[in-house]
């Protein structure tokens, strides 16, 4: 039951948007998990949400949500012996993916990781959604969204002596906008990123959103701050510390990193001495090096090769629940699926408990064909569930003149995607549809298939009819409305362009409190399912492992992996 009472000092001091959000926890609007998530990005303070909870009753939990204590979220082993000073600890991954390691032009998840040890973000978007302060100490908005304030945290040093500077950050961002940042895009223009001293950063948006925090976070991974005479030529070298606790000792784009302590860090002292990534091509040759104990770790791994690992006792695993998922783009401006009733028929053969079982172990859930996934607070679970229905597929063929249905979809090679295909293949034959698939590898599906750079306008437009592509995981789905969805999006392979859905999405993005958030994001989720410019049939649970000998790692469900706190137990 709530103290009302007890609310009250917060209810004088919340800002608009924060007290919407009270009221609505306090109404059982919302869940707990839903409000600390929220909580968190409107910039409440931990401490403040532990007391409303309480003032609550601690009610509205919806049984498997994230408690105050872990609320800060990347910890994703409980550091439960005290720590070990000193020794170092090697984490296996790919190659790098991008053409050098800049963190305005990075485009892979290792080259994230790279550079995520030497600069910091304004804040950190954690494995359940909240959001972490890291070289912001505070924020808040103005009452229509269309204006954030950040305060840095005092006293926070570069490598080379000289301090942060809210200059530092304006830089950052105005640098961003020039490149395209595809986060950005429609929301915050060059310009919009002012100092009014030191130690302060205001964020002036083209148009609200209540989702800001996230698009500064880690969540949209080129905006780790850089100083301010930073290039787009300019790439990470040995020798090189930021504002974070590692400076870079050695470094060979071939074979991996090594980093040494920062002892200039903010944070204070870190418990390892040292860490290093090792770059390792073959996935399997991954889980072999860490079965081995030639690793101490792995970032991220599939379920379907990194089996073995569950059965060591030796070996932490981390499963997170993560907007990971893939896209069956179908094209909807022209071409063999441009009639809706086609790409509905697609969606209505695909088996996704078959697909979550077999190709993910069952450390996934059914999607449903749009991004307003079940992990985010504002999903609409009203909506219905698309079920298998090969005869209703059958039917729709049959009301479009498409009889016999022949198509080419092409995929990438990697991770469970060419199961995808294969198990999506078969369910449509059942409806009478007849798809060849064609593997690739990532360079080739990026360029060729998915988005090939000309015709650049629109972006993607380039794209093929068919075709399934990988997406990570985001603490707010605004990068794939934006990207993916919206008219013009730079990701767009679909073609799609929906006047009711850019409308919709600008209304998200305006959506400020509780009420008007979740209406919008129904309508959404109806407009993507009616109009299916992506089959979506699943998301995945994130993985990540490290060995038992260490402790305090902080993984996310994007695929960092942040070692400032890490042990030896």
């Amino acid at each position: 039951m709530t103290d009302f009472n007890q609310l009250d000092p917060f209810r004088k001091q919340a800002d608009p948007l924060q007290l919407d959000l009270v009221e609505s926890f306090a109404k059982g609007k919302i869940n707990r998990r839903h409000f600390i998530q929220r909580g968190t990005v409107l910039g409440l303070s931990l401490a403040s949400i532990s007391a409303i909870v309480a003032a609550c009753g601690g009610s509205s939990s919806d049984g498997g949500g994230a408690s105050v204590e872990t609320a800060e979220g990347a910890i994703s082993e409980a550091t439960t012996a005290a720590a070990v000073a000193g020794g170092k600890m090697i984490w296996g991954m790919s190659k790098l993916g991008s053409e050098g390691i800049n963190p305005v032009t990075m485009i892979d998840l290792v080259t994230y990781n790279v550079t995520a040890q030497v600069f910091e973000y304004l804040v950190r978007s954690a494995s359940d959604l909240s959001v972490q302060p890291q070289l912001a100490s505070e924020w808040t908005a103005n009452p229509d969204g269309t204006e954030w304030t950040f305060k840095l945290r005092e006293g926070v040093m570069w490598a080379d002596g000289t301090p942060l500077t809210s200059a530092d950050v304006v830089a950052t961002f105005d640098r961003l906008i020039e490149a395209g940042n595809s986060a950005l895009s429609g929301t915050l223009e060059k310009g919009g990123t002012t100092a009014p001293d030191d130690t302060t950063v205001v964020f002036t948006l083209a148009s609200p959103n209540g989702n800001f925090p996230y698009l500064v976070s880690s969540d949209n991974t080129q905006s780790q701050i850089v100083q301010a005479a930073w290039t787009v030529e300019k790439n990470l070298e040995a020798g090189m510390g930021g504002t974070g606790p590692w400076i870079v000792d050695t470094l060979d784009p071939a074979t991996g990193v090594t980093y040494k302590r920062n002892e200039a860090w903010w944070g204070g002292t870190t418990p390892l001495d040292e860490i290093e990534f090792k770059f390792i091509e073959d996935p399997q040759a991954q889980i072999s090096a860490m079965a081995a104990g030639e690793v101490d770790g792995l970032p991220a791994f599939s379920y379907d090769i990194g089996e073995v690992l569950f059965q060591d006792s030796n070996i932490n695993i981390v499963e997170m629940k993560s907007a990971t998922h893939r896209q069956i783009s179908m094209r909807t401006d022209k071409g063999a699926l441009a009639d809706k009733r086609l790409r509905q028929a697609i969606a209505l053969t695909l088996d996704r408990e078959k697909m979550v079982k077999n190709l993910l172990g069952g450390r996934g859930a059914v999607a449903n064909d749009n991004v307003i996934f079940g992990l985010y607070p504002y999903s609409d679970t009203s909506v219905p569930q698309r079920a298998r229905d090969p005869e209703k597929a059958k039917a729709l063929l049959v009301e479009a003149g498409a009889e016999g249905l022949e198509i080419e979809c092409q995929y990438i090679k990697g991770l469970e995607m060419p199961g995808l295909a294969q198990i999506m293949q078969e369910g449509a034959k059942e409806a009478g549809i007849n798809i060849k698939i064609v593997g690739v590898d990532y360079s080739v599906y990026y360029s060729k298939y998915w988005c090939p750079a000309e015709p650049a306008d629109p972006p993607c437009s380039g794209a093929t009819d068919f075709n399934i592509c990988d997406y990570g995981h985001r603490g707010t789905p605004d990068v794939y409305l934006n990207a993916a969805l919206k008219s013009g999006g730079v990701w767009n392979s679909a073609q799609y362009q929906n006047a009711e859905f850019d409308g919709l999405f600008k209304e998200f993005q305006g959506a400020i409190d509780v009420d008007a958030k979740m209406g919008v994001c129904k309508k959404i989720q109806e407009n993507l399912i009616e109009e299916t410019p992506y089959g979506i049939a699943y998301t995945i649970s994130a993985l990540a492992c490290y060995g038992t000998k260490f402790q305090g790692v902080a993984n996310t469900a994007m695929g960092f992996t942040f070692l400032e706190a890490t042990s030896q137990a």
